[in-house]
């Protein structure tokens, strides 16, 4: 997968203004739209149908807004200039580039385009646009402009079905993305906002489109909450029923994807939450971030796809009687016989219902003929039917319905063993790295939760993080400080094992009067403003690795947002300490990374002051 150290280093630098498991659980005013109905829009062709293209795939540049733009542009290899094609965009994050999406990383073709490119089997026409500084601040609407005039450009070459158009981005692009579904619902069929907030505005923001959002339960960079509110946008425009839908435990190392009931017809919102972190790539039961791997690829596009302009309004036929096997307290796989495409749009994959009566909820999807259910409930009888679904949309008839039921958690009552030899080294100012000796277990061990104490005794044993392999690194801890930790290990049915040993550990003191903290002001507004970056340079003659900054707010202004460090406030006084990809600085080396949004009462144009830097 591609190297996103730049994300969690610099991924906000614009206003946030206002904001199944295993396989995929998912459970205003009229407008005119470019963006036609799901169900069956003829295709809308563009000037580029039938001719010869001069456009080639490749890095594209072009004036917009009096400014040189650049994107890149994948053409399918078999391009049929008399075929309208989708037009899908894919944003880089902060720090990233439109070579980044385009490429795919380290994870090559199968991450390229966020995995579209892949999936789409040269059926779609993509774009890569490069954001200026490398971010999509959008000042003035700039890079909406740009969109504007790519699209311009490719419709004008190229031959693009104009009710088909799809953008996505993680991080910063899915700010982007965002903002596209707010100023561009008529233009754009569908958005995927991986991890993102509101960082390039919302100009409009009241018209329908159909929406996914995809964020992770521990993002350190931009809180879950940030996504909710995104997603809540939408489930308002597009008409849906207001709900709290499930989302994974924590250390379950799983996802869950809910559809939104109620929604206006083709214009669906889903909500797809992860047990991770910041990142548009995770993977089930690893801490992975995995483009090769991940389920995010799958679950887009099959949003993606259900739009389709056909006049297909034959479903396909219905798949097998499922057959159950493997299964245990939580999770159950199903296979069946494959359906048949009858209406020429192609099948698409499968959706697994369970039957409850009135309303039979989505377990999951899968684009194969079998998938593994997991996140369900021990001790408890599933009905479940599958249904086959074509490229059109088109839903077949119900399998025949089969019955199971998960075993009782009673089946393993066996706990790991405690892990042992627990030790810490490499304590710094601001962090430590723990390792201990792998537990056992009769069936398999899960994972570890790691507790983190403070001070030398007393005080209460908390769970601060977990890992996957023998060892972690606790970040974020306060110079001159002293922690006592302890290990247990969970094995798949949430047995506990007793705890490990205790290990002690204290931080180093700091060194004052080694670095400087110089703020900038991104953008403003009325009732509040962003400030990014606040630049850290180490003034030393020797490397520092960690910083601790402080700032004081002024009367009334509350910090509702911050990013690339930890963050604690008394009073109007706000302390923020480097993370562990931000602390380490070379003499004369500086970090952009961090920055933070406040509010503050209408009127008032007063800032933050009294920065004061110190390290370690």
């Amino acid at each position: 997968m591609m190297r996103r150290t730049s994300v969690l280093v610099a991924v906000v630098a614009a206003v946030l203004l206002a904001v199944a498991t295993g396989g995929t659980a998912l459970g205003s005013s009229a407008t005119t739209s470019r963006a036609a109905s799901v169900a069956a829009a003829s295709a809308a062709a563009t000037a580029g149908c039938g001719k010869t293209p001069t456009l080639r795939s490749g890095a594209q540049s072009i004036q917009s807004g009096g400014q040189t733009r650049s994107f890149i542009l994948r053409i399918p290899d078999n391009y049929n200039n008399t075929n309208p094609y989708r037009l899908i965009f894919g944003f880089h994050w902060n720090g990233g580039t439109a070579n980044d999406v385009d490429s795919g990383g380290t994870s090559g073709f199968t991450w390229s385009y966020y995995g579209l490119r892949q999936l789409a089997n040269n059926t779609a026409i993509f774009v890569a646009p490069q954001g200026l500084n490398n971010g999509w601040a959008n000042s003035g609407g700039q890079d909406l402009t740009f969109v504007d005039d790519m699209i311009r450009l490719i419709e004008a070459d190229l031959c693009v079905d104009t009710t088909q158009l799809f953008a996505g981005g993680f991080s910063y692009g899915g700010g982007m993305s965002y903002a596209l579904a707010c100023a561009r619902a008529t233009v754009f069929r569908a958005v995927a906002v991986y991890s993102g907030a509101q960082l390039s505005g919302c100009s409009g923001g009241t018209q329908p489109i159909a929406y996914i959002g995809l964020h992770g339960l521990r993002d350190n960079v931009l809180n879950i909450s940030l996504g909710r509110s995104l997603r809540d946008t939408f489930v308002r425009n597009n008409g849906c029923t207001s709900q709290n839908p499930p989302e994974p435990a924590q250390g379950s190392l799983t996802h869950v994807v809910t559809a939104y009931s109620g929604c206006r017809s083709g214009y669906p919102v889903v909500w797809a939450a992860f047990d991770g972190g910041h990142t548009p790539g995770p993977v089930d039961g690893s801490t992975a971030d995995d483009g090769a791997r991940t389920w995010t690829k799958a679950v887009v596009w099959n949003f993606f796809n259900q739009f389709q302009s056909t006049n297909d309004t034959t479903p396909p036929t219905s798949p097998g009687t499922p057959a159950v096997s493997n299964v245990t307290a939580t999770s159950a796989t199903l296979t069946w016989t494959a359906s048949t495409d009858q209406g020429g749009s192609g099948l698409a994959g499968y959706n697994v219902y369970r039957e409850q009566g009135a309303t039979d909820p989505l377990l999951g999807q899968s684009t194969t003929n079998s998938i593994t259910l997991t996140g369900l409930t021990a001790d408890t009888e599933y009905q479940v039917y599958v249904r086959a679904r074509d490229g059109a949309g088109n839903l077949s008839a119900n399998s025949a319905i089969v019955t199971f039921t998960t075993t009782s958690t009673g089946g393993d009552t066996t706990p790991p063993t405690a892990p042992g030899g627990l030790a810490a080294s490499g304590t710094t100012a601001g962090g430590t790295n723990l390792s201990w000796a792998a537990s056992t277990d009769d069936v398999g061990v899960a994972g570890y939760d790691i507790l983190r104490a403070p001070g030398a005794t007393g005080g209460t044993f908390a769970q601060v993080g977990t890992s996957a392999t023998t060892s972690y690194s606790d970040t974020g801890l306060t110079p001159s400080t002293t922690y006592r930790y302890q290990v247990r290990a969970r094995d798949a049915a949430g047995n506990l094992s007793p705890v490990s040993n205790t290990v002690q550990v204290t931080t180093s003191g700091t060194t004052t009067g080694t670095c400087s903290a110089t703020p900038t002001v991104q953008s403003q507004w009325g009732t509040g403003y962003v400030i990014q970056p606040l630049t850290i340079t180490n003034t030393s003659t020797s490397t520092i690795t960690s910083w601790t900054v402080t700032f004081t707010l002024p009367a009334g202004h509350t910090l509702t947002g911050s990013w690339n460090a930890t963050v604690t406030t008394s009073g109007q006084t706000v302390t923020a300490r480097s993370v562990s990809h931000n602390g380490t600085l070379a003499p004369g080396a500086s970090t952009t990374s961090f920055g933070f949004q406040a509010s503050r009462p209408a009127g008032n144009t007063a800032l933050p002051s009294g920065y004061t830097c110190t390290s370690a």
